[in-house]
Protein backbone atom coordinates (compact mmCIF):
# COMPACT_ATOMS: atom_id res chain seq x y z
CA UNK A 1 0.00 0.00 0.00
CA UNK A 2 2.92 2.37 0.64
CA UNK A 3 3.94 2.10 -3.03
CA UNK A 4 0.39 2.93 -4.11
CA UNK A 5 0.31 6.03 -1.91
CA UNK A 6 3.62 7.31 -3.26
CA UNK A 7 2.47 6.96 -6.84
CA UNK A 8 -0.88 8.63 -6.09
CA UNK A 9 0.95 11.60 -4.54
CA UNK A 10 3.02 11.79 -7.69
CA UNK A 11 -0.18 12.16 -9.66
CA UNK A 12 -1.37 14.95 -7.33
CA UNK A 13 1.85 16.95 -7.72
CA UNK A 14 1.29 17.39 -11.41
CA UNK A 15 -1.26 20.22 -11.68
CA UNK A 16 -1.99 19.36 -15.29
CA UNK A 17 -3.44 15.99 -14.38
CA UNK A 18 -7.21 16.08 -14.46
CA UNK A 19 -9.53 14.47 -11.97
CA UNK A 20 -10.31 11.69 -14.40
CA UNK A 21 -6.63 10.93 -14.90
CA UNK A 22 -6.15 10.85 -11.15
CA UNK A 23 -8.94 8.31 -10.81
CA UNK A 24 -7.34 6.27 -13.57
CA UNK A 25 -3.98 6.44 -11.79
CA UNK A 26 -5.49 5.11 -8.56
CA UNK A 27 -7.32 2.34 -10.37
CA UNK A 28 -4.20 1.32 -12.30
CA UNK A 29 -2.05 1.08 -9.17
CA UNK A 30 -4.64 -0.99 -7.32
CA UNK A 31 -4.82 -3.42 -10.23
CA UNK A 32 -1.04 -3.60 -10.51
CA UNK A 33 -0.69 -4.24 -6.78
CA UNK A 34 -3.31 -6.99 -6.87
CA UNK A 35 -1.45 -8.66 -9.75
CA UNK A 36 1.76 -8.67 -7.71
CA UNK A 37 -0.08 -10.24 -4.77
CA UNK A 38 -1.59 -12.84 -7.07
CA UNK A 39 1.79 -13.73 -8.57
CA UNK A 40 3.37 -13.96 -5.13
CA UNK A 41 0.96 -16.76 -4.22
CA UNK A 42 3.02 -18.90 -6.56
CA UNK A 43 6.45 -19.60 -5.08
CA UNK A 44 9.21 -18.13 -7.25
CA UNK A 45 12.31 -20.19 -6.63
CA UNK A 46 16.00 -19.63 -7.16
CA UNK A 47 17.86 -21.55 -9.84
CA UNK A 48 19.70 -23.78 -7.37
CA UNK A 49 16.48 -24.67 -5.54
CA UNK A 50 14.78 -26.13 -8.58
CA UNK A 51 17.14 -26.54 -11.52
CA UNK A 52 20.40 -28.05 -12.75
CA UNK A 53 22.78 -27.14 -15.56
CA UNK A 54 21.85 -29.25 -18.62
CA UNK A 55 24.45 -28.31 -21.26
CA UNK A 56 26.42 -25.37 -22.56
CA UNK A 57 29.29 -24.96 -20.06
CA UNK A 58 29.74 -21.26 -19.29
CA UNK A 59 27.04 -20.29 -21.82
CA UNK A 60 24.69 -20.62 -18.85
CA UNK A 61 25.04 -17.85 -16.27
CA UNK A 62 23.01 -17.45 -13.05
CA UNK A 63 22.56 -13.83 -11.91
CA UNK A 64 20.56 -11.67 -9.48
CA UNK A 65 21.26 -13.79 -6.40
CA UNK A 66 20.23 -16.91 -8.25
CA UNK A 67 16.85 -15.56 -9.36
CA UNK A 68 17.60 -15.16 -13.08
CA UNK A 69 19.41 -17.20 -15.73
CA UNK A 70 21.10 -16.17 -18.98
CA UNK A 71 21.25 -18.79 -21.74
CA UNK A 72 23.47 -18.01 -24.72
CA UNK A 73 24.24 -19.50 -28.12
CA UNK A 74 27.52 -19.07 -29.96
CA UNK A 75 29.57 -21.03 -32.52
CA UNK A 76 30.59 -23.55 -29.87
CA UNK A 77 27.28 -24.49 -28.31
CA UNK A 78 23.85 -23.52 -27.13
CA UNK A 79 22.86 -23.97 -23.48
CA UNK A 80 20.07 -25.14 -21.24
CA UNK A 81 18.85 -26.16 -17.80
CA UNK A 82 16.33 -28.63 -16.39
CA UNK A 83 14.36 -29.14 -13.19
CA UNK A 84 15.71 -31.33 -10.39
CA UNK A 85 12.37 -33.11 -10.07
CA UNK A 86 9.90 -34.86 -12.33
CA UNK A 87 6.34 -33.58 -12.13
CA UNK A 88 2.97 -35.12 -12.83
CA UNK A 89 0.67 -32.13 -13.41
CA UNK A 90 1.08 -28.57 -12.19
CA UNK A 91 1.64 -24.94 -13.18
CA UNK A 92 5.01 -24.06 -14.68
CA UNK A 93 6.06 -20.55 -15.58
CA UNK A 94 8.91 -18.19 -16.40
CA UNK A 95 9.39 -14.58 -17.43
CA UNK A 96 11.45 -14.62 -20.62
CA UNK A 97 13.21 -11.98 -22.70
CA UNK A 98 14.39 -13.17 -26.11
CA UNK A 99 17.45 -12.17 -28.17
CA UNK A 100 17.05 -9.15 -30.45
CA UNK A 101 18.12 -8.12 -33.96
CA UNK A 102 18.90 -10.92 -36.45
CA UNK A 103 17.75 -14.19 -34.86
CA UNK A 104 17.04 -16.46 -37.85
CA UNK A 105 17.61 -20.16 -37.21
CA UNK A 106 17.45 -19.79 -33.42
CA UNK A 107 15.03 -21.67 -31.18
CA UNK A 108 14.49 -20.76 -27.54
CA UNK A 109 12.40 -23.43 -25.84
CA UNK A 110 10.55 -23.59 -22.51
CA UNK A 111 9.03 -27.04 -22.26
CA UNK A 112 8.26 -30.23 -20.39
CA UNK A 113 9.50 -33.63 -21.54
CA UNK A 114 10.43 -37.14 -20.44
CA UNK A 115 12.37 -38.04 -23.59
CA UNK A 116 15.42 -39.06 -21.57
CA UNK A 117 13.34 -41.76 -19.84
CA UNK A 118 10.99 -42.82 -22.65
CA UNK A 119 12.85 -42.69 -25.96
CA UNK A 120 10.10 -44.22 -28.10
CA UNK A 121 6.98 -43.11 -26.27
CA UNK A 122 7.87 -39.81 -24.64
CA UNK A 123 5.48 -37.00 -23.67
CA UNK A 124 6.13 -33.32 -24.33
CA UNK A 125 4.48 -29.91 -23.80
CA UNK A 126 6.33 -27.06 -25.52
CA UNK A 127 6.68 -23.36 -25.91
CA UNK A 128 9.10 -22.87 -28.83
CA UNK A 129 10.19 -19.37 -29.84
CA UNK A 130 11.36 -19.26 -33.44
CA UNK A 131 13.78 -16.52 -34.49
CA UNK A 132 13.64 -14.50 -37.68
CA UNK A 133 15.57 -12.23 -40.01
CA UNK A 134 16.02 -8.57 -39.11
CA UNK A 135 12.77 -6.62 -39.29
CA UNK A 136 10.60 -9.75 -38.98
CA UNK A 137 8.93 -10.83 -35.77
CA UNK A 138 9.56 -13.80 -33.53
CA UNK A 139 7.07 -16.64 -33.93
CA UNK A 140 5.73 -18.78 -31.07
CA UNK A 141 4.91 -22.46 -31.50
CA UNK A 142 3.16 -24.71 -28.98
CA UNK A 143 3.35 -28.49 -29.23
CA UNK A 144 1.68 -31.32 -27.33
CA UNK A 145 2.96 -34.87 -27.75
CA UNK A 146 1.77 -37.88 -25.77
CA UNK A 147 3.17 -41.40 -25.83
CA UNK A 148 5.54 -40.60 -28.70
CA UNK A 149 2.81 -39.10 -30.90
CA UNK A 150 5.15 -36.71 -32.74
CA UNK A 151 3.77 -37.91 -36.09
CA UNK A 152 0.29 -36.73 -35.10
CA UNK A 153 1.64 -33.32 -34.26
CA UNK A 154 -0.82 -31.06 -32.46
CA UNK A 155 1.31 -28.00 -33.26
CA UNK A 156 0.03 -24.44 -33.35
CA UNK A 157 1.93 -21.30 -34.35
CA UNK A 158 1.33 -17.64 -33.57
CA UNK A 159 2.77 -14.15 -33.58
CA UNK A 160 2.59 -11.85 -30.55
CA UNK A 161 1.10 -8.43 -29.80
CA UNK A 162 4.47 -7.20 -28.46
CA UNK A 163 8.16 -7.52 -29.22
CA UNK A 164 9.39 -10.33 -26.92
CA UNK A 165 12.97 -9.05 -27.22
CA UNK A 166 12.16 -5.63 -25.71
CA UNK A 167 11.10 -6.71 -22.23
CA UNK A 168 10.18 -9.70 -20.09
CA UNK A 169 6.84 -11.44 -20.56
CA UNK A 170 5.49 -14.42 -18.66
CA UNK A 171 4.89 -17.75 -20.40
CA UNK A 172 3.04 -20.47 -18.48
CA UNK A 173 1.85 -24.05 -18.85
CA UNK A 174 -1.05 -25.48 -16.85
CA UNK A 175 -1.14 -29.28 -17.05
CA UNK A 176 -3.81 -31.34 -15.30
CA UNK A 177 -5.13 -34.84 -15.79
CA UNK A 178 -7.66 -33.66 -18.37
CA UNK A 179 -6.50 -30.27 -19.62
CA UNK A 180 -3.50 -28.32 -20.90
CA UNK A 181 -3.54 -24.52 -21.19
CA UNK A 182 -0.79 -22.27 -22.56
CA UNK A 183 -0.65 -18.67 -21.30
CA UNK A 184 1.18 -15.55 -22.45
CA UNK A 185 1.08 -13.15 -19.50
CA UNK A 186 -2.50 -13.59 -18.23
CA UNK A 187 -3.90 -14.48 -21.65
CA UNK A 188 -4.66 -18.15 -22.41
CA UNK A 189 -3.68 -18.69 -26.04
CA UNK A 190 -4.46 -22.39 -26.36
CA UNK A 191 -6.56 -25.00 -24.56
CA UNK A 192 -6.43 -28.79 -25.07
CA UNK A 193 -9.03 -30.93 -23.37
CA UNK A 194 -8.44 -34.65 -23.14
CA UNK A 195 -10.85 -36.86 -25.08
CA UNK A 196 -11.44 -40.60 -24.85
CA UNK A 197 -10.24 -41.02 -28.44
CA UNK A 198 -6.86 -39.46 -27.62
CA UNK A 199 -6.12 -42.38 -25.32
CA UNK A 200 -2.44 -42.08 -24.31
CA UNK A 201 -1.74 -39.34 -26.84
CA UNK A 202 -2.53 -36.95 -23.99
CA UNK A 203 0.65 -36.45 -21.89
CA UNK A 204 0.25 -38.69 -18.87
CA UNK A 205 3.74 -39.60 -17.60
CA UNK A 206 5.93 -37.55 -15.24
CA UNK A 207 8.03 -34.90 -16.99
CA UNK A 208 10.91 -32.56 -16.21
CA UNK A 209 10.86 -28.87 -17.08
CA UNK A 210 13.52 -27.57 -19.49
CA UNK A 211 14.76 -24.28 -20.92
CA UNK A 212 17.17 -24.21 -23.88
CA UNK A 213 18.59 -22.11 -26.69
CA UNK A 214 19.98 -23.89 -29.74
CA UNK A 215 20.78 -23.76 -33.46
CA UNK A 216 17.84 -25.00 -35.56
CA UNK A 217 19.07 -23.62 -38.87
CA UNK A 218 17.77 -26.66 -40.74
CA UNK A 219 14.09 -25.80 -40.19
CA UNK A 220 13.29 -22.90 -37.82
CA UNK A 221 13.12 -19.95 -40.27
CA UNK A 222 11.36 -20.39 -43.61
CA UNK A 223 12.02 -24.12 -43.60
CA UNK A 224 15.76 -23.63 -43.23
CA UNK A 225 16.17 -20.90 -45.86
CA UNK A 226 17.70 -18.53 -43.28
CA UNK A 227 20.43 -19.86 -40.99
CA UNK A 228 21.96 -18.68 -37.73
CA UNK A 229 24.50 -15.92 -38.47
CA UNK A 230 27.19 -16.10 -35.80
CA UNK A 231 28.45 -12.62 -36.64
CA UNK A 232 25.62 -11.52 -34.31
CA UNK A 233 26.55 -13.97 -31.54
CA UNK A 234 26.31 -14.47 -28.70
CA UNK A 235 22.53 -14.71 -28.73
CA UNK A 236 21.25 -14.37 -25.17
CA UNK A 237 17.86 -15.41 -23.76
CA UNK A 238 17.01 -14.28 -20.22
CA UNK A 239 14.82 -16.28 -17.80
CA UNK A 240 13.46 -14.94 -14.51
CA UNK A 241 10.60 -15.49 -11.99
CA UNK A 242 10.87 -19.26 -12.25
CA UNK A 243 7.83 -21.18 -11.02
CA UNK A 244 7.70 -24.95 -10.46
CA UNK A 245 4.35 -25.54 -8.83
CA UNK A 246 3.14 -29.10 -9.16
CA UNK A 247 3.14 -32.70 -8.02
CA UNK A 248 6.75 -33.85 -7.80
CA UNK A 249 7.31 -37.55 -8.44
CA UNK A 250 10.00 -39.77 -6.96
CA UNK A 251 11.99 -41.07 -9.99
CA UNK A 252 12.65 -44.44 -8.34
CA UNK A 253 9.40 -45.28 -6.58
CA UNK A 254 7.31 -43.16 -8.98
CA UNK A 255 5.21 -42.04 -6.04
CA UNK A 256 3.56 -38.61 -6.10
CA UNK A 257 3.88 -36.02 -3.35
CA UNK A 258 0.28 -34.92 -3.83
CA UNK A 259 -2.89 -36.61 -5.00
CA UNK A 260 -4.49 -33.75 -6.88
CA UNK A 261 -2.87 -30.58 -8.24
CA UNK A 262 -6.05 -28.63 -7.51
CA UNK A 263 -5.64 -29.42 -3.80
CA UNK A 264 -2.16 -27.90 -3.47
CA UNK A 265 -3.67 -24.47 -2.88
CA UNK A 266 -5.93 -22.02 -4.62
CA UNK A 267 -3.20 -20.04 -6.34
CA UNK A 268 -3.06 -21.86 -9.68
CA UNK A 269 -5.74 -21.45 -12.35
CA UNK A 270 -8.57 -23.96 -12.30
CA UNK A 271 -9.52 -23.27 -15.90
CA UNK A 272 -10.30 -20.37 -18.21
CA UNK A 273 -12.54 -17.61 -16.86
CA UNK A 274 -15.19 -16.00 -19.10
CA UNK A 275 -13.11 -12.82 -19.47
CA UNK A 276 -10.01 -14.86 -20.31
CA UNK A 277 -11.98 -16.82 -22.90
CA UNK A 278 -12.82 -13.55 -24.65
CA UNK A 279 -9.15 -12.58 -24.59
CA UNK A 280 -8.17 -15.98 -25.98
CA UNK A 281 -10.68 -15.67 -28.83
CA UNK A 282 -9.40 -12.20 -29.68
CA UNK A 283 -5.80 -13.35 -29.55
CA UNK A 284 -6.41 -16.30 -31.84
CA UNK A 285 -8.39 -14.13 -34.24
CA UNK A 286 -5.45 -11.76 -34.65
CA UNK A 287 -2.33 -13.86 -34.18
CA UNK A 288 -2.93 -17.56 -34.95
CA UNK A 289 -1.09 -18.49 -38.15
CA UNK A 290 -1.14 -22.32 -38.05
CA UNK A 291 -3.23 -25.00 -36.35
CA UNK A 292 -3.01 -28.71 -37.03
CA UNK A 293 -6.79 -28.96 -36.55
CA UNK A 294 -7.38 -27.16 -39.87
CA UNK A 295 -4.49 -28.68 -41.81
CA UNK A 296 -6.38 -30.47 -44.59
CA UNK A 297 -3.19 -31.47 -46.35
CA UNK A 298 -2.26 -33.41 -43.24
CA UNK A 299 -5.59 -34.75 -41.95
CA UNK A 300 -8.67 -35.68 -43.93
CA UNK A 301 -10.53 -35.82 -40.63
CA UNK A 302 -9.38 -33.55 -37.77
CA UNK A 303 -8.16 -35.33 -34.61
CA UNK A 304 -10.84 -36.01 -32.01
CA UNK A 305 -9.90 -33.23 -29.60
CA UNK A 306 -10.25 -30.49 -32.22
CA UNK A 307 -13.17 -28.11 -31.79
CA UNK A 308 -13.48 -26.38 -35.15
CA UNK A 309 -14.47 -22.76 -35.53
CA UNK A 310 -15.75 -21.83 -38.99
CA UNK A 311 -14.49 -18.25 -38.72
CA UNK A 312 -11.06 -19.46 -37.60
CA UNK A 313 -11.04 -21.92 -40.50
CA UNK A 314 -11.88 -19.17 -43.01
CA UNK A 315 -9.13 -16.87 -41.69
CA UNK A 316 -6.49 -19.59 -41.89
CA UNK A 317 -7.63 -20.64 -45.36
CA UNK A 318 -7.11 -17.08 -46.60
CA UNK A 319 -3.73 -16.99 -44.87
CA UNK A 320 -2.55 -20.26 -46.48
CA UNK A 321 -4.99 -21.71 -49.07
CA UNK A 322 -2.80 -24.72 -49.81
CA UNK A 323 -2.45 -26.01 -46.24
CA UNK A 324 -5.90 -25.05 -44.98
CA UNK A 325 -7.76 -25.43 -48.25
CA UNK A 326 -6.66 -29.00 -48.88
CA UNK A 327 -4.05 -28.49 -51.62
CA UNK A 328 -1.40 -31.04 -52.52
CA UNK A 329 1.75 -29.28 -51.33
CA UNK A 330 2.67 -29.65 -47.67
CA UNK A 331 5.98 -29.30 -45.89
CA UNK A 332 5.88 -31.28 -42.65
CA UNK A 333 7.59 -29.96 -39.58
CA UNK A 334 10.76 -31.79 -38.74
CA UNK A 335 10.88 -32.97 -35.17
CA UNK A 336 13.76 -31.20 -33.53
CA UNK A 337 16.82 -32.01 -31.48
CA UNK A 338 17.75 -29.80 -28.55
CA UNK A 339 21.36 -30.80 -28.03
CA UNK A 340 24.50 -28.75 -28.40
CA UNK A 341 25.72 -27.52 -31.76
CA UNK A 342 29.04 -26.24 -33.07
CA UNK A 343 28.67 -24.62 -35.79
CA UNK A 344 2.40 -3.62 -35.31
CA UNK A 345 1.78 -3.86 -31.89
CA UNK A 346 -1.85 -4.23 -30.88
CA UNK A 347 -3.88 -4.91 -27.77
CA UNK A 348 -5.87 -8.06 -27.25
Amino acid sequence: MYTIKVKIMGCFRNRLISTLLLIFCIFKEIIANSEVISNNNLPIISFDEGYSHLFGDDNLMVIRDGKSVLLSLDERTGSGFMSHDLYLHGFFSASIKLPSDYTAGIVVAFYMSNGDMYERNHDEIDFEFLGNIRGKEWRVQTNVYGNGSTSVGREERYTLWFDPAEEFHRYSILWTEDQIIFYVDDVPIREINRTAAMKRDFPSKPMSLYATIWDASTWATNGGKYKVDYRYAPYVAQFSDLVLHGCAVDPIERSRKCDDISLIDGSIPSGITPSQRIKMANYRKKYLTYSYCYDKARYKTPPSECILDSQEADRLKKFDPVTFGGGRRHHGRRHHHRGTTKNAKASI
